[in-house]
């Protein structure tokens, strides 16, 4: 029997799921790491692009502001 995962966790994990969705793969390693009250985004996009509108779906979704987005283009 697996353990449920803290609310914040499940959540974060939801976030992540949508940008991959939502960008069809572009966005990959993705990881949302909560400090304070804000989120950091890490992972790796294909373009600029992405990485911007990653930053944007999490900025919708999640209500709160991104601290930082270090998402890198490679």
């Amino acid at each position: 029997m697996s353990a449920a995962l803290p609310p914040e966790i499940a959540q974060l994990t939801q976030f992540e799921a949508l940008v991959q969705h939502r960008l069809s793969g572009q966005v990959y390693d993705l990881r949302l790491l909560l400090q304070g009250s804000g989120l950091v985004l890490r992972g790796r996009a294909r373009t600029y692009y992405a990485r911007e509108l990653a930053q944007h779906v999490i900025m919708d979704a999640a209500q709160l502001p991104v601290l930082a987005n270090e998402i890198e283009v490679s």
